[in-house]
């Protein structure tokens, strides 16, 4: 095992200046990732300098069998934690042969909202809280959990210390130190209400980097993971009955809300959400009524509420916003297994075009 160790651990840049890049994108059922690695000349730094790519459709649920290719467009990079050195990791999206976006791509529509100039010049700022659960392996129950059993009720897990309390953490550690290396905005961890739950925030990062970001900080989790022998469930509500869900949170801002005077805008952008709120929960994430049902820190589905430090409410305004009189808010509705594309994408068009 240790020269298997050695050889996936061996830095290419002594006796190579190619490197490897990690193509990824998201597969047909909306939250499966797919990736799969190429060897480039050289090391690049910018997207569009790299070679579009193709994959079998049919095998992702993108694409019928008989005509099945579909291309990847290269996004972003990121520096790859995994093999280190000048590889890469390379977020794509997806379009026919003919360079339509295919039904799936939901980074195309967003990055079209986000380049309108008048959402260009409000430099919207997003912060998403990714809550996940870590789950045992063969029988998709919670690490640490006994199988078929229950551990001691909520209260002592959130932000909690030990062996009984912080389920996971080398993994959360791990997926921390992974995401700076990358060079995603990562800017905390902690554990959640319910034993085995983590959250991640990422942000703040403007515009499409958004979703860019959270889908390469999810990819990392779920290799970790791997690697661990444990998975990742971004299921809103993993274990049915008097537990948390996991959501999504989404905090955001735009340059008229971190201003003087900001507190007045949003105002004026809660109003336009709470005009669209059916819309916005259809897109919020699946299974999302299993989650939101007004009990463990969540407000109910069918209701649109907000108010200032409100963890029950479906958008939350800080006290620190409140007393300054700008900054920003929370959007709590989203699930866990939402996409950041979609989700942030849509609070811009709804506030600032709608």
């Amino acid at each position: 095992m240790s020269l298997l160790s050695d050889l996936v651990n061996l830095n290419l840049s002594d006796a190579t200046e190619k490197i490897i890049a990690e193509y990824i994108w998201i597969g047909g059922s909306g939250m499966d990732i797919r990736s799969k690695a190429r060897t480039l000349p050289g090391p690049v730094s910018d997207p569009s300098k790299l070679p579009k790519w193709n994959y079998d459709g049919s095998s992702t649920g993108q694409a019928a069998g008989d005509d099945s290719e579909v291309i990847l467009y290269p996004q972003a990079i990121f520096r790859d934690p995994f093999r280190g050195g000048k590889n890469i990791l390379v977020m794509c999206d997806a379009y026919t042969p003919a360079g339509d976006p295919i039904p799936t791509n939901k980074r195309h529509k967003a990055a079209k909202i986000f380049s309108d100039p008048k959402v260009a010049s409000e430099e919207p700022w997003y912060g998403i809280e990714q809550e996940y659960t870590l789950m045992q392996k063969d029988v998709n129950w919670p690490i640490g959990w006994p199988v078929g059993g229950y551990p001691g009720p909520q209260g002592p897990y959130y932000c909690g210390v030990g062996a009984d309390k912080a389920i996971g953490r080398d993994i959360v550690d791990a997926h921390y130190k992974a995401c700076l290396y990358a060079g995603i905005g990562i800017s905390g961890v902690n554990g959640e209400v319910m034993p085995g739950q983590w959250e991640f925030q990422v942000g703040p990062v403007e515009g499409i980097g958004a979703g860019d970001q959270v889908w390469i900080a999810r990819y990392l989790l779920e290799r970790i993971t791997e690697i661990s022998g444990v998975m990742v469930s971004f299921d809103p509500k993993p274990v049915p009955g008097d537990w948390n869900g996991a959501g999504a949170h989404c905090n955001y801002s735009t340059k008229s809300m971190r201003n003087d005077g900001g507190l007045e805008v949003i105002k004026k952008a809660i109003e336009k959400l709470q005009l669209k709120h059916k819309e916005h929960i259809a897109a919020y994430g699946e299974g999302n009524e299993r989650r939101l049902t007004g009990k463990h820190e969540t407000a109910d589905i069918n209701t649109f509420s907000w108010g200032v430090a409100n963890r029950g409410a479906s958008v939350r305004v800080g006290r620190d916003t409140e007393k300054e009189g700008k900054g920003y808010f929370e959007d709590r509705r989203p699930a866990s297994n939402m996409d950041p594309y979609v989700v942030t994408s849509m609070i811009a068009e709804t506030t600032i075009l709608g």
